[in-house]
């Protein structure tokens, strides 16, 4: 203990004689940990809203009777199986917008309501006579009741027009929700006798065989533990988070790796005198894993609390693109456990550990004696630049063959991942060769040793050049990406939103009121309704939406297979136009049929279509299907109805939505022009993307911070290299500028090699990672001037880095340079 107690105290003296390789090992560290722990705060955020929106019916394991084929059912089914035995509770579900946020309205009867439920509170006897008695009353979480800015006790007004029961504050509301007696729901969402799902007590095991005895066919038992519609849509988007995190933590990590690698090398001497001094490598291994308990702490929890503000500060907008993509609901405010904390220093030792383990492993290996030259290990580079450039061909190929061989998500993250390793490392081999071949050229000893020191300087460099190479093929990668989603996402709305005018009535009965009027309106053209129902296809949540036989579909609409005899074979047969993403999802195309469930009081049950054309359907998560309006309505008697859009003359659309607003007030439910549509879906897709931008120029800046550490760090070691050369007479503020172009050098050959390998990523991202995600593929698009960007921003990174170094050996003294041969070896 003795032994190790005064180890420890001699190596955490060197730290004292180093700051600034300090500084940077404990910035590397925290801000590695800081990224990774704000990207999965975020996702355990969105996890938890998920958890809590799902226990509002299975908490406790209690098990939910839902439709076999998605949507609403008739409440007749209750009562069929309250009277023969089953004790269940009906519940309905359903969106609506208050002001500008989308709500999630949940009608329960509380009295029947189990006791394992979240909403187990609303059981008790004073709650459940609130809240069906009188006007009763309505629940909602606090954070919900303050970002719709309403107080307890306000009546909230739909956008029907509808007036909720008094709303009151409990905890237990899951975030976004409103709780209301299920009759209240009814008559709000315009589902009369209709039903989402029912609730059995854990207790009450239910066997299937017995349902499908008593109600048929037409429901479904779901477990507890089931995965939701909503965890399964939003995984591929947390999965992307997570990857991003990772890569951001990697870049971080190479600070780490950097700092403890050099500060090994600076004390090796130090390592010696132990050792020689009769210090056990036993104590001396403690003594380093003490160290590196203390750097996790001190670093991993700054790091934790900087990942706990990171992701306060993206909350915002993740939570505006899950609501927007997914319609999925978080609350405005971080609320993390014990859990995520330990994991946050759980990261940042592991990271320390294995940052420090490499040198740690090189110089217990080196004899006593070997210990003692500073640059021991750097001797054996060249051999580890021949292993490098084996390891980067045996990652392409591991590349290829996961590529070829495997599929989903987890591949397309794999064949970036691979590629990203073999990059990394071959870069240090291809700049060697560059200043090899240069070093060949060379005719004067000047420049001969210019490249020939920079053969040496790769060495200490290549870690924090690889970070370099990362972040910059992840900007032209991710970049690219998103440009071309954006160009091809315009393009699309473009195309798709060719009305000038969209209402939403506030019920059916107004719909066809509105409609009756609009057809003796001169300026409206066409009146189109676009009604949509719900249903499941495989076990996946699939939107159906009619269309009228107009030219506006037939003309603008998008067909990426099915050519012009589809729109006719749409209106004149019982055919169907699938999305891209369900057409991927179910593996058919043109020609198939396709078994479409309908609603339960259907009497044919299914309505059998054959596709006739497939269309892009970017942005959207689920499965699509687009029929004839007269077969939506002959088929599912639970289509909306209030859906519409208008054709006017662009000089008209003003005129008419005001005589439309000031006619109908409450009866339209939402009334929107051409440009309100795109602008709201245009913000959806930039908030979308913001927190990826966000955590692209994170890592960006985290490599410019790496290579600066690192340049920081080795411009003392390198003053024996320069030394020399400045004693025969070269200049220290040439030295200086030969250093400076060196590392102009180096990023230049980063960003050559960070081109192609952005350009690699951008499609996988589109042509892999985001159809095994979304099952959309979106076109492969270049931006030259992006390439320029990157290669100006990669020299401006080498110059921020390089500049303070530089500027040290322009100003050193004389004296420390001569204290170079002060002792020579």
């Amino acid at each position: 203990m003795r032994q190790t107690l005064f180890a420890l105290a001699a190596l955490l003296s060197h730290w004292r004689r180093h700051p600034a390789n300090l500084a940077m090992l404990v910035l590397g560290l925290a801000i590695a940990t800081a990224l990774w722990s704000g990207v999965q705060a975020l996702n355990a955020q969105a996890r938890k809203s998920y958890d809590d929106a799902a226990a509002v019916f299975t908490g406790g394991g209690a098990q939910n009777i839902v439709s076999a084929r998605g949507g609403l059912f008739p409440q007749s089914l209750f009562v069929t199986l309250r009277r023969a035995g089953v004790k269940v509770s009906p519940a309905l579900e359903g969106t609506t917008r208050i002001g500008a946020r989308t709500i999630r309205l949940i009608g329960i009867e509380p009295v029947t309501l189990p006791a394992a439920t979240t909403l187990a509170p609303l059981r008790e006897s004073k709650e459940a006579t609130n809240i069906l008695t009188g006007e009763g009353r309505s629940f909602a979480a606090p954070q919900t009741l303050s970002d719709l800015h309403i107080s307890e006790g306000a009546r909230i007004v739909t956008e029907r027009g509808f007036t909720l029961p008094p709303v009151y504050a409990i905890d237990a509301a899951p975030p976004g929700a409103v709780i209301v007696d299920i009759g209240v729901a009814q008559k709000a969402l315009d589902k009369p006798l209709r039903l989402s799902r029912l609730i059995l007590p854990p207790q009450t095991r239910l066997d299937p065989t017995r349902l499908t005895e008593v109600a048929g066919d037409s429901l479904r038992l779901v477990e507890p533990d089931e995965e939701t519609d909503l965890s399964r849509l939003t995984d591929s988007f947390h999965l992307n988070l997570t990857a991003f995190g990772l890569l951001a933590f990697l870049v971080g990590f190479f600070i780490v790796n950097a700092s403890f690698g050099l500060a090994f090398e600076q004390r090796l001497p130090m390592v010696r005198t132990l050792r020689a001094l009769g210090v056990s490598i036993r104590a001396l291994v403690a003594a380093l894993f003490c160290e590196l308990a203390a750097f996790t702490l001190l670093a991993g929890g700054l790091g934790v609390v900087g990942g706990y503000f990171i992701a306060a500060a993206l909350l915002p907008d993740v939570a505006a693109s899950l609501e927007g993509l997914y319609g999925a609901q978080l609350p405005g405010q971080l609320a993390l456990d014990a859990r995520w904390w330990l994991s946050g220093l759980g990261m940042a030792g592991a990271g320390a550990l294995l940052a420090a383990g490499s040198g740690l492993s090189k110089t217990l290996r080196l004899p006593v004696l070997s210990v003692a030259r500073p640059m021991a290990w750097r001797d054996a580079h060249h051999r580890y630049l021949r292993r490098q450039a084996a390891l980067a061909a045996l990652a392409l190929v591991g590349a290829t063959l996961a590529y070829s061989f495997a599929e989903g998500l987890a591949m397309g993250f794999a064949v970036i991942a691979l590629a990203l390793l073999a990059a990394a490392l071959f870069l240090p081999v291809a700049l060697a060769a560059i200043l090899w071949i240069g070093e060949s050229l060379a005719q004067r000893p000047l420049a001969r040793w210019f490249f020939a020191d920079g053969r040496q300087e790769i060495a200490g460099l290549s870690l924090a050049l690889t970070a370099l190479l990362l972040a910059l093929a992840t900007n032209i990668g991710v970049g690219g990406m998103v440009e071309g989603f954006r160009q091809t996402f315009t393009g699309w709305l473009d195309q798709r939103l060719i009305a000038e005018v969209y209402f939403e009535a506030a019920t059916p009965a107004d719909a066809r009121e509105i409609e009756a009027w609009a057809k003796e309106q001169p300026e409206i053209a066409a009146i189109l309704p676009v009604w949509r129902t719900k249903t499941r296809i495989s076990d996946w949540p699939v939107e159906i939406i009619g269309l009228a036989p107009h030219e506006t579909y037939s003309a603008h609409f998008t067909l990426l297979e099915g050519g012009a005899d589809a729109w006719r074979a749409l209106h004149e047969e019982d055919a169907a136009l699938i999305s891209e993403q369900l057409a991927r999802r179910l593996k058919i195309g043109l020609g198939a049929m396709l078994d479409i469930p309908t609603p339960q009081d259907t009497p044919q049950g299914v309505w059998r279509a054959k596709v006739v054309g497939v269309f892009p359907d970017y942005g959207n998560p689920k499965g699509q299907l687009r029929i004839d309006h007269a077969k939506l309505a002959q088929h599912f008697s639970d289509a909306s109805g209030v859906h519409y859009s208008l054709r006017v003359a662009p000089v008209d659309v003003a005129p008419l939505m005001e005589k439309m607003q000031t006619r109908f007030g409450p009866k339209l439910a939402r009334l929107v022009d051409n440009a309100g549509i795109k602008k709201i879906s245009t913000n959806i897709f930039e908030r979308t993307f913001t927190v990826t931008t966000a955590l692209n120029t994170l890592t960006l800046i985290v490599a410019a911070i790496a290579l600066f550490a690192s340049l920081l760090t080795l411009s003392n070691l390198r003053l024996g290299h320069i030394a020399p050369v400045w004693a025969i007479g070269v200049t220290r503020r040439r030295l200086a500028g030969l250093e400076l172009l060196r590392m102009m050098l180096f990023a230049s050959g980063a960003a050559l090699i960070a081109i192609p390998l952005g350009l690699f990523m951008t499609w996988s991202l589109v042509a892999i990672v985001n159809v095994a995600a979304f099952g959309w593929r979106l076109p492969m698009h270049v931006f030259p001037l992006q390439w320029g960007a990157v290669f100006v921003v990669a020299l401006l990174t080498a110059l921020f880095a390089a500049t303070i170094p530089a500027l040290r050996l322009a100003r050193s003294a004389p004296v420390d340079l001569l204290k170079v041969f002060a002792n020579e070896r």
